[in-house]
Parts: C-alpha cells; sequence; structure tokens
C-alpha cells in the first residue's frame, strides 16, 4: 500500500477488472511523441520520487547521476542507433548479449540477469480499430541500480502515460528502478484488454458470417487465428518471466512483490481468454468446413438432379426420332431408281408400305415405353 490505497500505475485492464479506490488527478505529459527516425525520447533523473532534472541527452544525463548522490535516471528510447545503445553500455556497463539483443530486437518476452542489471524483454499489442487487427511492438529494458533504461521498437505501450502516473507517486517511484519495471509491466498487461475485446468482437463476427454462408469466412478465420497464436506467444511467456520476478529476480520488496502478483492475476486471466479463443476458432474452423461441405453436397444434388431431368428428356427425344425415322426409312427405299424393284408392280405394294411403316413404329413405340422412355 502507498499513501493508504492500492497502487495501479496502468489503468487499462486493472480498471476493467478493478475499480481504482482512489482517482489520481494526473498532470499533463512531460514526455514528448515518439520521434519517426528514432532516437531519445526522454531523460529525467529522479531523487527520492521527484523529477531533479530534465537533460536533453544521454552524456547530460550521466553527468546528473554523478553529481547527486542517490539519483535515479529513467532514460526513454525509440528505435535508437547503435551510437546511443554503445553508450549506454559503456555508461552502465550492460552486458554484450543484451545489447545485441536490444539492437536486433525480434525477441521473445524473457527476463534475464547480468550481474546487478535486469535484462527484460515485453512484447506489447495494441488493437486496430480501423483495420480489425493486431499490432505487435516489442519493448527492452535495463534495470539497474540507479538507472532504467527503456527501448522501443514499437508504438506501443504508452510509456508517457506511466511516467506521469509514477510521478504523481513519489512514494511509488522512491522505491527505486523495480518499482518502475512493475510499473511498465502492469501498463503492458493492461494493453492487453482491449485486443482481447477486439479479438472477442472479431469471433463474434466471424460466426455470423460462418452461419450466413459468406465464402470469406475461412479466410478471416485463418487470419484471426494466426494474431491469437502471435498474442498467445507475446502474453504467455510474460507469466514466467512475472513468475521469476516474484520469487526474487528483481526486488525483495514485499510490497512490490504483493503489487506483481496482481498484474500476474490480470495476465493469467487474459491467457485463459486467449487460449480459450484459440480453440473456439478450431471449432468454428470446423463448423465451416462442414457447413461448406454439406453446401457443395447440396450443390452435387442440384446439378445431379438436373441431370437426370436432362437425361430423360434426352430419351424422349431420342426415342421419337427413332419411331420417325423408321417411316423414312422404308420410304426411301421405295424412293430408289431401279427398274427391277420387289413388288413396285404389286397392286397392293402402296398399302404394304404404309403397314409396315405403321407396324415398325408401333413396335418401336412399344418397345421405348416398356423401358420408361416415353
Amino acid at each position: 500500500m502507498v499513501g493508504g490505497r492500492r497502487f495501479r500505475p496502468g489503468g487499462g485492464f486493472g480498471r476493467q477488472l478493478d475499480e481504482y479506490e482512489t482517482t489520481v488527478d494526473v498532470p499533463p505529459s512531460t514526455e514528448p511523441p515518439a520521434p519517426s527516425y528514432g532516437g531519445l525520447v526522454d531523460s529525467a533523473v529522479y531523487v527520492r520520487g521527484h523529477r531533479f532534472a530534465s537533460p536533453s541527452g544521454l552524456a547530460e544525463t550521466y553527468r546528473c547521476l554523478q553529481e547527486q548522490d542517490g539519483a535515479m535516471a529513467w532514460i526513454g528510447l525509440y528505435r535508437p542507433d547503435i551510437d546511443q545503445i554503445t553508450s549506454l553500455a559503456r555508461e552502465f556497463r550492460l552486458h554484450d548479449l543484451a545489447v545485441e539483443d536490444a539492437i536486433n530486437a525480434h525477441q521473445r518476452p524473457k527476463l534475464e540477469r547480468y550481474g546487478h542489471t535486469l535484462f527484460v524483454v515485453l512484447r506489447a499489442a495494441r488493437y486496430d480499430d480501423l483495420r480489425e487487427e493486431v499490432e505487435f511492438s516489442e519493448l527492452h529494458l535495463f534495470i539497474g541500480p540507479g538507472f532504467v533504461v527503456t527501448v522501443r521498437h514499437g508504438e506501443a505501450p504508452d510509456l508517457a502515460a506511466v511516467r506521469r502516473r509514477m510521478e504523481t507517486e513519489a512514494q511509488m517511484l522512491a522505491r527505486g528502478s523495480e518499482a518502475i519495471l512493475y510499473a511498465i509491466l502492469d501498463q503492458v498487461v493492461d494493453g492487453y484488454a482491449p485486443v482481447v475485446a477486439g479479438l472477442e468482437n472479431d469471433i463474434d463476427e466471424i460466426e455470423t458470417q460462418v452461419f450466413g454462408g459468406d465464402p470469406n469466412a475461412s479466410r478471416r478465420i485463418y487470419g484471426l487465428s494466426r494474431e491469437v497464436i502471435q498474442f498467445q506467444r507475446a502474453a504467455r511467456p510474460l507469466l514466467s518471466v512475472l513468475d521469476a520476478l516474484a520469487v526474487g529476480a528483481g526486488s525483495d520488496d514485499e510490497e512490490l512483490r504483493r503489487y506483481l502478483r496482481d498484474v500476474t492475476d490480470h495476465l493469467t486471466q487474459v491467457v485463459e481468454r486467449v487460449d480459450g479463443f484459440r480453440h473456439l476458432l478450431q471449432n468454428i474452423l470446423t463448423v465451416n468446413a462442414t457447413l461448406v461441405s454439406q453446401q457443395q453436397n447440396e450443390e452435387m444434388r442440384s446439378l445431379t438432379a438436373a441431370s437426370y431431368s436432362q437425361n430423360e428428356e434426352l430419351k424422349k427425344v431420342s426415342s421419337w426420332a427413332a419411331i420417325l425415322f423408321a417411316p423414312t426409312l422404308i420410304g426411301t427405299v421405295y424412293g430408289m431408281n431401279f427398274v427391277h424393284m420387289p413388288e413396285l408392280n404389286w397392286r397392293f405394294g402402296y398399302l404394304f408400305a404404309l403397314l409396315l411403316m405403321l407396324l415398325v413404329c408401333g413396335t418401336l413405340y412399344v418397345i421405348f415405353k416398356r423401358r420408361g422412355w416415353l
């Protein structure tokens, strides 16, 4: 407890689950927006939880730390260049492996200790309402005695909000660099709440598409499944980071550990819901495949029925064509130009030809009728 109330530096997910016990008025941001070209976003030196100086560069920050006893620096970087990372590594004696990871990015969430310095990798997420997509970004933190260095490789999370809230809680900020680490962790977890809500809304829309027979449903299910898997890869490993901090990888401050367990509870809920999303999408994909198969079977039955009907009509046409062809065949025989032709001068030849035509046509009609062609 800080100042008689629970400290919640983030706000998003925590406010949805537990209301603030006390509302804190936060002044406007002192941290400028991240430059598009990358570099130093904000640098501040704190003494006993209060901002002592706002250096304009890294060299000035180092000088302030050396001149002021008990000072702590919080340096925020956005896609820094190699020279800036090298300067920080030299000043704070950062490990080469951690520096290499911070430069290259594309790391999974993890926690590593190098002497008295902690290196933490976090993956923040942000839901884009316009495109209905989840955007992921990477955040690296160097936590050591008297300094915190944050290296962002994306727009999220909003560290300016974390800095503003921490500066209004001087007692919490005075606890040191570990308090800033926990505040940033809480902000990252809070940022997962809108993503969970957005994914849930997308799944509801997909269910409507599937049962509405939308042919594009399969493509959207596949795309959403990939986002859920990426979200799992961002959130689930963070549980191990929080567990490691809870057992003493970070601070011996019991109050901070209690606060950390609260963040862990919120993250656990997020992970459980995302796991449920993945199973639900698998079931939706199965249902969609079944519905598509049923639709294809219905179409095949319709085509088969149409083909059968066409065959029946073709049988009738062929039968009548055969019946009408018989008289034509007999008539052509008598139309042949021969001098000597059987029965040509016979008195009953014409009658015989007519009877022969009727007999052949009647026979064919009976045969086709029995076979169901007519």
